[in-house]
């Protein structure tokens, strides 16, 4: 079995009828070859002063790992707002629930939010990644009976081939139960072309591959996850508030600063629940980040 691979101007119904049946798809020219190109430039320029892993296990010790990308690159927000990637992990995660508030019986719908960004190099010679899922962060069980937990992209920086480390895919996995291992011989390798993207959802399987060639590859992750789970990534100290008020508001709740349908979030303000939207407009808010 292989991994389907469609047109990113595909319906969303279409993509999200595959993500459902096999656990993931690529999408084909998710990116335009110059938008690529600079997020090629500026990785590779900031990636060469990040070191190697020091873990033999899981991080790899062939790999450089780089996170805080909506603070060190400038094209985050086109990934992250892409019209496609961004209406998946909607119509994914934000299943409504039906609940009582007193007499009431009441529609909620979840939020999202970015869970965590990190452009990974694999480098020649770096061993297979042990096979995974993601939202075992959160302890997430199999098979999932309520929702989902994550939709995650890995955008091709460069070609994905599995000579040079593609990740590789288990399709069907996010089905099993939590008592069937992974086995190298059931993946597939997500081929690509640089500007290609790979969408998948927590429940898969999966890992970096093994690089045997000559050659580094780089690849982009960014996951959705529901909103009422904590952030992977913390980016509240990752961005200064000057980068933060640059962003657009759906962005900028996205990426946590919002309160959601259920008042999950909020900031107290003389006595009152506020958006944390509405503090970021206040002239004397202030977060320094961290320094690149």
């Amino acid at each position: 079995m292989s991994l389907t691979k469609l047109k990113s101007s595909s319906s969303i119904e279409e993509i999200v009828s595959v993500i459902n049946r096999d656990g993931g798809v690529i999408l084909e020219n998710f990116l335009d070859a110059n938008t690529t190109q600079q997020i090629n430039e500026e990785l590779v320029h900031q990636l060469n002063a990040i070191p190697d892993g020091e873990d033999d296990y899981f991080a790899g010790t062939r790999t450089r790992r780089m996170s805080r990308l909506f603070s060190r690159l400038p094209q985050m927000p086109q990934i992250a707002l892409h019209p496609t990637y961004l209406q998946v992990a909607k119509t994914i995660l934000q299943k409504p629930l039906l609940a009582w508030s007193g007499s009431k019986r009441i529609e909620i719908k979840p939020d999202i939010q970015v869970g965590v960004t990190q452009a990974i190099q694999i480098w020649p010679g770096q061993k297979a990644q042990p096979l995974h899922r993601d939202d075992t962060v959160w302890m997430w069980q199999h098979p999932i009976y309520g929702r989902e937990a994550r939709v995650q992209i890995m955008f091709a920086v460069t070609d994905f081939t599995e000579a040079n480390g593609a990740t590789k895919v288990i399709p069907g996995s996010h089905l099993w139960d939590d008592e069937r291992a992974p086995l190298e011989s059931e993946t597939v390798a997500a081929e690509m072309k640089a500007g290609d993207a790979l969408i998948w959802i927590g429940s898969t399987y999966h890992g970096g591959g093994a690089n045997v060639s000559d050659e580094t590859r780089i690849g982009l992750s960014m996951a959705y996850d529901l909103a009422f789970l904590r952030q992977e990534e913390n980016h509240y100290l990752s961005l200064s508030s000057e980068q933060i008020q640059k962003f657009p508001d759906e962005l900028k709740a996205l990426l946590g600063w919002n309160m959601s349908s259920t008042f999950v979030g909020f900031v107290e303000q003389s006595g009152k629940m506020i958006n944390p939207i509405e503090i970021l407009s206040n002239p004397k808010f202030s977060i320094s980040g961290i320094s690149n």
